[in-house]
Order: structure tokens, then C-alpha cells, then sequence
């Protein structure tokens, strides 16, 4: 029975390879960090990673993983209603709450859960959801589980926001959700504008804060203290997975209401296993970290500055902004796709590690490169990336 079904799959599979668009995993031999090395036993800087403050190898975080581990155990072979909740999950959960500037927080085994948990027991067919056309597919597939209908707004166009909004007015309850960071361009939602518009059209806001939550803002709090309206979003998403240690792990924080009805009734919650101990653990231990101290944002934030700034001296084009997302555009010049995977390996050689990105990842003819930044960069290692890009750019005629 399998014999026609394996043909077309592997058809499509050549179709991929053809176009330039197959994704090869490179297999990391360590840990992860700024200094890799790869199966090939090449060393490398990494300029690829969520891991924006150095916190996924650092000996802190580490260490308070490994006291969790041995106080709370490996697993809790349950789900949290049942007997999975432990003493570390309502800290964690406290905590977030408290840092976010919100009510309460609920725990996910990952955001990817989150968005895939929390439109669906909130909204159903009387609603309807307003959504950034540029969201991660995280919201995309959570909003497709809700019955609430569905508009699409312009990426961070506030004029076509409102016209969504007008279109919806009918709806019972209205829910603005938008990335607070958009991760394949490093742009920022503008949330103060998106929550004058909630409160003129009497809309919520879901901010989906995963690439901000930690580093962006004055206190690192996320997008909407950067905007100046902490308070005012009605539920924060946000991951473990980047900033806050790059394990795995999410949360939604927000109204102390929708989160109780969120352990009511949200189904990857209800239905899949507790976050790990030594994760929420740890995460409460960056918490503690980032609330004592502005080093690891300020760093970040000075070596995403040396970085933009070369690249803009060097000719290439990327995206303007302050994130530590750095997309090297390729989408202008001949065959972007293959150029953007060409372009990385070529870094690899030269012991830059970068991934190209091209469809479906990105939109046809929007080919790039994200650089990733992080606040464990030293400054010669962001001359060195530098140094290797103008060298390959101009090898492989891309300045």
C-alpha cells in the first residue's frame, strides 16, 4: 500500500532538493554556546542561535538545573491537575507573573503548546481573531483550533488593523494577537498603537513575546515595556527557549481570570505531561539573574550595534532596527534561495556558523541569512564574523 504513497513523497523530496530548499541539520558535538563544533570536527562561532544572553551553557543556569533535578526528580510522568504539579512549577509560574507585569502565568511544555492552547478555550464561533499576517506558524496553526472568525492585517500596518477591526465589529469578543518580535525580520509590533486600537474597537491584545522576553525593554520585560504599556496587554506568550536559557518551556501570563480558565480548559495543558523540573528550575534561576543585574542586556545590545553597523559599512542589505536579529537580505540579486545556502556554507568553511533561510520559511524571492546575536559574543569574535562576511560577499558577488 505504501509503494504509490512513497513515490510521491519521494518526488516532492527531489522537487525540494531542485529548488535549492532542503534543509540539512548540521550535528553539533557540544554543548550549545558561542564556540561549536561541528560532526565535521570543525570549530566554529555561532551567529545562529536564540541564545541571547549566553544563558543555554552558562554555569549558573546550570548548576541550578542540576539542584532542581536531584530536589524534584527527572519527570513527573503526569499531567498538572493529576499529580504534576510540584512546589518549582508555582514558583516559576509566580515569577514569571511578577516579571512580565501580570496577574498570573500558566506553564507550557513549550510556546509552540501555548499558542496551540490559548485561543481555542477563549473564543469560539461568535468572535473572532485579528492576526498580523506575518505571526509565527505557532499562532497560525493555534488560531486555526479556535471556531472564532479569522482576519488578517498587513504586517505591523496599523491602518489595516483598524479596518480588520471594523470588519469584526460584530464579533462578541475581538482579539488582536501579534508577535512582539517578528522573527524572520528582527521588526517590533508597534503594542502601544495595537492597545489604542484594542481600547477605541473594545479589543483584547495577545502578544506573543518569544524573541523579547528577557532582553527587550528597559527591565527586559518584552515589547510591551519597550512600548511603554505594561498593563495594558491582556496575555503575554512567551518561551523558555531563547533568552531565558534556550532549553524548552513556555507560559502565557496575563489576566488572573483568563489564566484560570486556561487550567480549566486548554487542552495542551490539560493534556501533556509538567514541564520538567530541572527546567523550571533553572528558569527561575535566570529570573533571579535578571533581575539583578543589566550586563547581559546592555552587552547584547552594544554587539548588536558593532554588528549592524559593519554589515551597513560592508554594502550588504538588512533589515534597520536595534533587535539582535540581524537578516541579511539576499531577495534582490539572481537565484536568492541557492545563494542564501551557498552563502552559509561558504561562512561555515570559514568558521562562521549561519543558516540560510529561504521558502517556506520565508516568502519566495525573500531569501536570507539571520544572524543571531548574543550577549556572549566577545567583541573580536563580532570582527571576525564581519571580517568573513565581507569576504564571502564579495566572492560570491553579493556586495
Amino acid at each position: 500500500m505504501y509503494g504509490r504513497f512513497k513515490d510521491h513523497v519521494d518526488a516532492e523530496l527531489r522537487r525540494i532538493r531542485d529548488r535549492g530548499l532542503y534543509k540539512r541539520e548540521r550535528v553539533l558535538e557540544t554543548p550549545q554556546g558561542v564556540e561549536i563544533r561541528t560532526e565535521s570536527g570543525a570549530k566554529v562561532l555561532n551567529f545562529c542561535a536564540n541564545n541571547y544572553l549566553g544563558f543555554s551553557n552558562d554555569p549558573r543556569v546550570m548548576a541550578a538545573a542540576n539542584t532542581a533535578f536531584f530536589r524534584w526528580g527527572f519527570g513527573l510522568a503526569s499531567v498538572r491537575f493529576i499529580c504534576g504539579t510540584q512546589r518549582v512549577h508555582k514558583e516559576l509560574e509566580s515569577r514569571l507573573a511578577e516579571f512580565l507585569g501580570a496577574d498570573d502565568a500558566i506553564l507550557y511544555s513549550s510556546a509552540f503548546d501555548a499558542n496551540g492552547g490559548v485561543f481555542e478555550p477563549l473564543l469560539d464561533e461568535t468572535c473572532a481573531i485579528v492576526s498580523d499576517e506575518l505571526n509565527h506558524a505557532s499562532i497560525i496553526d493555534g488560531v486555526r483550533l479556535a471556531k472564532a472568525k479569522r482576519y488578517v492585517y498587513r504586517n505591523n500596518d496599523m491602518d489595516d488593523l483598524e479596518d480588520q477591526l471594523v470588519h469584526a465589529r460584530e464579533a462578541r469578543f475581538k482579539l488582536i494577537v501579534t508577535d512582539g518580535v517578528f522573527s524572520m525580520d528582527g521588526t517590533i509590533a508597534q503594542v502601544d498603537k495595537i492597545c489604542d486600537l484594542a481600547d477605541r474597537h473594545e479589543a483584547l491584545v495577545c502578544v506573543d513575546d518569544s524573541h523579547a522576553t528577557g532582553f527587550i525593554g528597559p527591565t527586559g520585560r518584552g515589547t510591551h515595556e519597550h512600548c511603554g504599556c505594561v498593563g495594558r496587554v491582556d496575555l503575554i506568550v512567551t518561551t523558555f527557549g531563547k533568552a531565558l536559557g534556550g532549553a524548552s518551556g513556555g507560559c502565557v501570563a496575563g489576566r488572573r481570570e483568563i489564566v484560570e480558565l486556561l487550567r480549566q480548559r486548554s487542552r495542551p495543558y490539560l493534556f501533556s505531561n509538567s514541564l520538567a523540573p530541572a527546567i523550571a528550575g533553572a528558569t527561575v534561576e535566570v529570573l533571579r539573574i535578571l533581575g539583578g543585574s543589566a550586563e547581559l542586556r546592555e552587552k547584547l545590545m552594544a554587539n548588536t550595534r558593532l554588528f549592524r553597523e559593519g554589515m551597513e559599512r560592508a554594502g550588504f542589505r538588512i533589515v534597520p532596527g536595534i533587535h539582535p536579529i540581524v537578516p541579511v537580505l539576499f531577495g534582490h540579486l539572481p537565484d536568492d534561495a541557492r545563494l542564501s545556502q551557498d552563502f552559509a556554507n561558504a561562512l561555515l568553511e570559514e568558521g562562521v556558523y549561519v543558516i540560510g533561510f529561504s521558502y517556506p520559511v520565508v516568502p519566495v524571492g525573500k531569501s536570507r541569512i539571520r544572524v543571531q546575536i548574543s550577549a556572549a559574543h566577545a567583541t573580536e569574535q563580532i570582527e571576525f564574523a564581519l571580517d568573513k562576511f565581507r569576504k564571502v560577499g564579495k566572492a560570491l558577488g553579493a556586495i
